[in-house]
């Protein structure tokens, strides 16, 4: 039985993709940023080799970045559509879920999700109704079900430390069995660069003199 592999992102556009890194990164400093994470997601995703790949876009699924990712790495390429996080999220697994007996969404958010962690969620989909990679902010970075269920989604209030916390008092409710894996950061905030795989500023256009020390610069001079 097949796994999709759903992989939310935004164009990689200044102003718009990253913005909370824009202090640290600038504006296209965060977009550069945000293709680096882009690609290396849809590499994951496609060396877990789980089942089909799908780059699910917003707000514009025509943008070239996105066009020629998809292309690189062999995924479907579709449009998130309107609706909150929450519904977007429902939509696009719901989708899948017609299609595939198991669907797993993810951002690019978090390196740290190889393609070892896809292939571990979507092993326990076998035994659970749902699977979770949390994350340190409270929130998570993948989730999987084998049923389509807008309970998980409807109304939630999303970027905050309880998304996590809120999803398992919506489950319990709903007598859901789930999976939880190992925990990962995401790469929202400027302290979170720290978390970055060694390498992965470079070529940004960062000037060392000027970057923040929450990207470990040190003492400046």
């Amino acid at each position: 039985m097949s796994t999709a592999v759903i992989v939310f992102a935004k164009a990689p556009v200044p102003g718009l993709a990253k913005t909370r890194l824009a202090p640290a990164l600038g504006a296209a400093g965060a977009a550069a940023l945000a293709e680096r994470m882009l690609h290396h997601t849809l590499a994951q995703a496609v060396a877990a080799d789980v089942g089909p790949v799908e780059l699910c876009a917003a707000p514009d699924a025509m943008h070239p970045v996105l066009r020629a990712a998809a292309a690189e790495h062999g995924a479907a390429l579709t449009e998130q559509g309107d609706g909150d996080l929450g519904m977007r999220m429902h939509r696009a697994l719901a989708r899948s879920l017609t299609r595939h007996g198991r669907a797993l969404l993810i951002g690019t958010d978090a390196p740290s999700l190889h393609a070892a962690a896809l292939q571990a969620a979507s092993l326990a989909l076998k035994d659970h109704d749902a699977v979770f990679v949390p994350t340190l902010d409270g929130g998570y970075a993948l989730v999987g079900q084998r049923r389509a269920d807008r309970r998980w989604f409807a109304g939630m209030t999303w970027s905050h430390a309880q998304v996590m916390t809120e999803t398992r008092h919506r489950l319990r409710r709903a007598g859901v069995s789930w999976a939880e894996l190992a925990t990962v950061a995401d790469i929202d905030e400027p302290a979170d660069l720290v978390h970055l795989p060694a390498g992965w500023l470079d070529g940004l256009g960062l000037n060392p003199l000027t970057a923040p020390c929450s990207l470990g610069c040190g003492e400046r001079r």
